[in-house]
This record gives C-alpha cells, structure tokens and sequence, in this order.
C-alpha cells in the first residue's frame, strides 16, 4: 500500500507542474461516442500520536509514526453516444498489496510490495428519453447505499471518509441496475455479485435507495435518504473492523475478529442533509446484522447473530461564499467563485461505530477468567477537524486532525482496554 519516498515526490510535482485544465479532457469522436479523459492523483501523508497500539506497526509499515504515500491514481475513460447511451471504463493503479515472510527460526519478517491495481467504474449505461434520472445500468459501479459513498472521492469533505462508510457501506461491484426519477427525488435497484478485480468483494445480493428532496432550489436544498441491502457472505465468514480514520493506517482499533458460520448480511441505512448557502450538514446512520446458521451440535458462541453499527454528523462551511448543488441524489461542489484565490472550506465531523454486541459474565471461579457472551469487537470515537483549499479547477489540499477515543476488551489482560490516539492528516490532488 506504500510507495516510495521518489514515487511521492514526483506524483506531488506533477501535481504542481500540470496546467489548468478543465474537468474532462475530450480526446476525439468514436464510433459515434464522445471520449473523454478523466484523472484523479491524491498523494497522502500522516502524523500518529499513539496511545496504546502502534497504528503504523504492523507487517509492513516502515517502523515509525509517520507514513505517506499515493492514496488514488485514477484513470478514467467516458464516452457519451451513440444516441442514449454512456460507459466507463475507470482504473486506479495506486493499490498496493505488501506480503510478509517470516523467516525461521529468528521470526523476523521481510516484505515485499507489488502493484495489484483495482478496477473502479466499469459500465454502460441507457437513459431512457435521455432523462439522467431515468436508465438502466449494466457492469460495475458504485451500489445504492451511503450519501458519502455515492459522491465523488475528489470532493470528500475529510480525508477519510466516515466509519459507517468504510465499514457498513457497499462500493463498486459487478451488477445491474435500475433508476427511475426526476431532479428531486428517485429510487434505485440494484442486482451485484462480486467486484471485478481478483481477490476483493463478493457476495451475490440486491440493494435498494430512494431519495428525496422536498427542498431543491440554489443554495437551499434538503435531502433525505433511506437503503437496504442483502447480500450473501459468499465465505460463511466476516470480519467487521474500522481503521482510525487514517487510511494509510495499518491497524484497527474495533475488530469484531472472524464471525464464522456467516450466511448473509443485511444492512439498513439512513442519510440527510441540508444546504443554506455556504453552510452544509449532513448525517448517515447504518445498522448491519450477520444473519448466522447453527452448527450442530449447537455452539451458541458460533451461530448467535450480530449486529453492528455507525453514524456521523458533520458540518462544513465555503469561508470565501460558494453553495452545493445536487444531482442524481447527492451534493456536487462547484468550483471557486475566484479562481485565482480558490475556495477555502473548514468543517466539523462527530462519528461513532459500535461493534459490541454481547457481554462479559463472571468466570467458574474469582480467578478465571471471564466468560464473553456475544461479540465484543469494540466502540471507537472520533472527531475530525478539518480545513480544505480548492484552488483553480484542478487542485485541491486538505489538512485534518483527528482525535479518537476507543475501547475494546483484550482477552489476554481479560479488560476492556481504553486507546485513544491522535492524527495529522494532509492531503495534495490533482484531478481533470
């Protein structure tokens, strides 16, 4: 997932070197389809202050409490035409896979880092009556769960996106789908199976969003919105765990551990916001439960259901007076009044995920120890306080600083152990 200190400085010259240029890059007419060129470059780099774990500490990691690297490098093909259709054809060649082997019999472990690279869009869509809020969709794409998760990555209010998100949220797989609408309200449906590049997400299932907006007007906009997904566990196993909001972080604070004997997950979300001129807030709430079979002979500890889950509010303010817009059921951020000064932003987010589900009963004697009945994967607070700079139509740098407030029962000293770390965050992109 690291890259090299050489990798980074000539990704964070690039993104300094290259012209203006607009959102999209139109290279030619094609069998009747526009084509145009999108890209997206985000160089990230953190600062931990530690409490208890190590949060750069695992296989891997380079030792030290700071770590930095290519969060996205996104290359992205459109094409309008012929007639009512549109594709995609998207790629991130920024995920990297670090495999450890320990060497016996000192124990000490080497790492090796490959390129994997990960397909992102990847579709074709028809609009019915050329009506963007009415069509049907065929490939991989973004799934209809989450505000957060449906809008665009190169205009995420925090550097990290919420735990109810990265946790209980469902992103790109391959599948079909179908919305049905107008400008201020719409629902979608949704058939996926597993993600299209090799060893990431799968599971067969259905999802469903409708949203609404009894107020869209400019500068002034109120958004509701409520999803359901099923889909199968495709393993019979799921591990439910949460980074501290450190993407680049290579451990977890709240880990539910291997839930075994899985048969299907389900997840229940709700999502609002409201626009009043430069002013935006927003919340998301997801309660996901892990439907389990009996084992036989029973083992209540293998075949109980769990349940877990997350929300976030947050609030952002435009300091130099730009509004939102919406579309297809999210925000979408314009670009800066006074491209020259840019768009400076400062936001607010409170985020909670909760991954207890059971308790802890008293051992056979004073001295054993005690007995967990249920899941006891932890509960994690966070407060992120941000500021960002969009400057021209390209650029974009972001600094955050999160405080995190954790706590999880640790087996081993049979107590519930408090972790409450902090981090420093930046952010530079470059995007077209």
């Amino acid at each position: 997932m690291k890259l090299t200190r050489n990798t980074l400085a000539l990704g964070l010259l690039a993104a300094t070197a290259a012209p203006v240029a607009h959102a999209e890059i139109t290279i030619d007419m094609i069998g009747g389809s526009e084509v145009s060129f999108e890209g997206l470059l985000q160089a990230d780099a953190y600062k931990f202050s530690p409490d208890v774990a190590d949060l750069n500490g695992a296989v891997g990691a380079n030792g030290k409490d700071t770590e930095h690297g290519i969060r996205r490098a996104e290359l992205i093909l459109k094409g309008k035409g012929p007639n009512n259709f549109e594709w995609t054809l998207g790629y991130d060649a920024s995920t990297f896979k670090s495999t450890a082997i320990r060497n016996a019999p000192t124990g000490t472990a080497t790492t090796t880092v490959t390129s994997t690279g990960k397909w992102l869009d990847v579709n074709v869509k028809y609009k019915f009556g050329n009506n963007a809020n009415h069509f049907v969709q065929v490939g991989q794409f973004k799934q209809p769960n989450s505000l957060e998760e449906l809008s665009s990555s190169r205009f995420n209010d925090f550097i990290a996106k919420a735990s109810v998100t990265n946790t209980f949220g469902v992103a790109r797989r391959t599948g079909i789908a179908y919305r049905y609408g107008d400008v201020n309200w719409g629902i979608t449906g949704s058939y996926f199976g597993r993600e299209l590049t090799r060893n990431l997400a799968h599971g067969s299932g259905f999802g469903v969003r409708g949203n609404w907006a009894p107020i869209n007007e400019a500068g002034n906009v109120l958004h509701f919105g409520l999803s359901y997904l099923d889909y199968d566990t495709d393993a019979d196993s799921v591990q439910i765990r949460a980074r501290p909001h450190a993407d680049l972080a290579t451990v977890r604070l709240v880990d539910t551990g291997t839930l075994r004997n899985a048969d299907r997950q389900t997840t229940l979300g709700a999502e609002a916001m409201w626009v009043k001129q430069q002013f935006k807030v927003q919340a998301e709430y997801m309660r996901s439960n892990i439907n389990r079979y009996a084992t036989r002979p029973l083992n209540p500890l293998q075949s109980k259901d769990f349940t877990g889950d997350s929300w976030y509010v947050s609030g952002l303010w435009n300091i130099t007076g730009e509004t939102w817009g919406y579309k297809d059921g999210v925000p979408t951020t314009v670009l800066p009044d006074d491209p020259s000064k840019g768009m400076w932003q400062l936001g607010l987010r409170y985020d909670k995920i909760d991954l207890n589900d059971g308790n802890l009963r008293p051992g056979a004697t004073p001295t054993a120890a005690p007995i967990v009945d249920g899941v006891l994967g932890g509960e994690m607070h966070a407060w992120t306080l941000g500021a960002n700079w969009y400057w021209r139509s390209n650029f974009k740098f972001m600094v955050n600083y999160v405080k995190v407030d954790s706590s999880r029962y640790n087996s081993t000293l049979r107590r519930v152990v408090d972790d409450n770390p902090s981090v420093i965050e930046a952010r530079a992109q470059l995007y077209w």
